[in-house]
């Protein structure tokens, strides 16, 4: 269901009220941060950002279709990378966990999270709990591109750390880009505004 403006406006304030930050509250509505902050902002003037809101409910409630995506995401950094080349996979919180905790499962490689965290758009951090990704060869797992912005952050700590980034794969990628910070993008689903 298409919703209004004003009606995801009301979700973006509601979800604000609930303690979720702005990054939180993109991924939640799966929109972009700047329409987040265009949605938050106290006036209602201002240039509205180009954006597509995907909603991927009727895969995100059933672990099989999770699993089929997954699979999917598995074969796409298979032909890429080759499996024997993939050591790590890392799931962007929330939404790319369980998507790169199947592609891990499907490749036999590590997993582990970067954790989004408050403060800058994107800011976040990488989990110790799970597997690691110094010295190793990693492929980054998200729900959707929209500015790159939380990407971009978790290359460089991926980066920082010693580990390289080989291939980022979306389940939608909402911008034309094949390529980000140098690494291939590759997105199941490419949409973009015409």
């Amino acid at each position: 269901m298409a919703l209004s403006i004003e009606e995801l406006r009301a979700q973006a304030l509601g979800l604000r009220k609930e303690g979720l930050n702005s990054q939180q509250i993109a991924d939640e509505l799966s929109l972009s941060q700047d329409t987040i902050a265009w949605l938050l902002a106290e006036t209602k003037g201002g240039e509205r950002p180009s954006d597509v809101r995907i909603g991927w409910r009727s895969i995100g409630v059933s672990p099989d279709r999770i699993a089929s995506v997954g699979s999917i995401m598995a074969d796409v950094a298979d032909e890429e990378l080759g499996l024997g080349d993939i050591d790590t996979v890392v799931g962007i919180s929330i939404n790319g966990v369980t998507f790169a905790h199947e592609v891990a499962r499907c490749i036999g490689s590590e997993f582990t999270i970067f954790r989004n965290v408050d403060g800058d758009d994107g800011k976040g951090v990488l989990s110790n709990k799970y597997g690691q990704v110094s010295g190793k060869k990693v492929v980054i797992i998200d729900d959707v591109l929209s500015s790159g912005t939380t990407m971009k952050k978790t290359i460089e700590a991926i980066r920082n750390v010693g580990g390289e980034v080989g291939l980022v794969i979306v389940l939608v990628n909402k911008t034309t880009r094949n390529e980000i910070e140098g690494v291939p993008l590759r997105g199941i689903i490419r949409a973009v505004p015409v």
